[in-house]
């Protein structure tokens, strides 16, 4: 699994010119799942999202969590995120999972990050989506997590 977590004051995402999710303070985060990732890999996946400690405190610090500031999330799949550029000049996404088991996957981490009383909302899995976000920072994290 790779989640690229951007720190928001805003962000939505449409289908077309319709809004499917959004989310005011919190992270927009991207979400690739991997042929390999398991449930333990989603939860501590979810864990370290939302007790990262990158948003400011009162003295301008990045040390409260996405639950410490009651922040949100807007969770998009992006299947891109798993892309192997290091050969040739087009991507390979053999480490992608199939698209079944990837919804599968994705619908685990959102439920994963909701437990953690996140309010959540989600894109279209599959779907050809426009991301709009108002980063905060801008502050971008890049989350790795395997089976190793």
């Amino acid at each position: 699994m790779k989640l690229v977590l951007q720190r928001v004051h805003k962000a939505a995402v449409f289908v077309g010119q319709k809004c499917v999710g959004k989310c005011a303070k919190g992270f927009c985060i991207l979400a690739g799942m991997e042929e390999t990732d398991t449930d333990e890999v989603i939860q501590k996946m979810a864990q370290k999202t939302v007790q990262l400690r990158v948003f400011e405190d009162e003295n301008g610090k990045m040390n409260k969590s996405l639950i410490d500031i009651r922040g949100a999330a807007l969770i998009v799949s992006q299947f891109t995120l798993l892309a192997d550029c290091r050969s040739g000049r087009r991507p390979s996404f053999t480490g992608a999972g199939n698209p079944q088991k990837a919804a599968q996957l994705f619908q685990q981490f959102v439920q994963a990050v909701k437990a953690w009383h996140i309010p959540v909302e989600t894109g279209v899995f599959g779907a050809d989506m426009t991301v709009h976000i108002e980063n905060d920072g801008p502050a971008t994290f890049i989350l790795e997590g395997s089976n190793e």
